[in-house]
């Protein structure tokens, strides 16, 4: 049986993969090369880490995930509209359901950041952090606590 931690992950890319189909977006969950700019637009999702706090035969776990959305500039728009819209639609997605199907407790935006490089065509990159907060029993990841 997978972990509650894989199950979420799981279920993220389920919910992204829409957002990401309707801006024409290459969807990714943790790319270890970089992503090929006739990929772009793209929406990345990469978990970070996990804090662990023991409740008696329960953890409480925050799991850091970060989301990163890379456009090109076009003719018509420049990239910074294109990554905000691709985020913008992929945030909204994440708050729907904060419990992400009662797998979560919570789900939080933590911070965000940008990146631009123009070495060979205008590229932006928007980058923000989420904690999900869910709990499991201690000693078995694969069931909710």
């Amino acid at each position: 049986m997978l972990s509650v931690r894989e199950r979420i992950l799981q279920g993220l890319l389920a919910l992204l993969s829409p957002v990401a189909t309707a801006h024409g977006a290459t969807l990714a969950r943790a790319p270890t090369v970089p992503t090929e700019r006739a990929r772009l637009p793209a929406l990345l999702l990469f978990p970070e880490s996990e804090t662990v706090r023991r409740l008696n035969d329960r953890a409480e776990r925050e799991l850091t995930l970060r989301l990163v959305a890379l456009a090109l500039g076009s003719a018509n728009t420049a990239p910074d509209i294109r990554v905000d819209a691709l985020m913008s639609a992929a945030h909204a997605a994440l708050m729907a359901d904060s419990t992400l199907g009662g797998l979560a407790l919570s789900v939080e935006e933590t911070d965000t950041e940008w990146s631009h490089d123009d070495a060979d065509g205008e590229a932006v990159a928007l980058s923000s952090r989420y904690r999900l907060t869910y709990r499991t029993f201690f000693h078995d990841l694969t069931q909710k606590g």
